[in-house]
């Protein structure tokens, strides 16, 4: 059920910015979302791979997936209730 979901979740291609705003960028996105909603994060940011999970333990998001992928890295967030 959750790969399902997972593969459902919406794409926030963040690819090209650097930090800050990828964060800033998916903090946004995400409190316009339901709480439980996935997002897919897509960045090139190398600095990502440090800024997003902080991000998710600080908002009260879960990250649910992260992934290396061709020129970037992938993280899949679960939106929390706080945020």
């Amino acid at each position: 059920m959750h790969e399902q979901k997972a593969r459902q979740a919406a794409i926030y291609d963040l690819k090209g910015l650097n930090c800050p705003l990828p964060v800033l960028k998916a903090r946004k996105r995400l409190a316009a979302m339901r709480p439980g909603s996935l997002l897919w994060l897509e960045t090139t940011d190398p600095l990502a791979v440090i800024d997003i999970p902080a991000f998710c333990a600080d908002a009260g998001h879960q990250l649910v997936e992260t992934a290396a992928v061709a020129g970037g890295h992938r993280f899949l967030v679960e939106r929390g209730r706080a945020a």
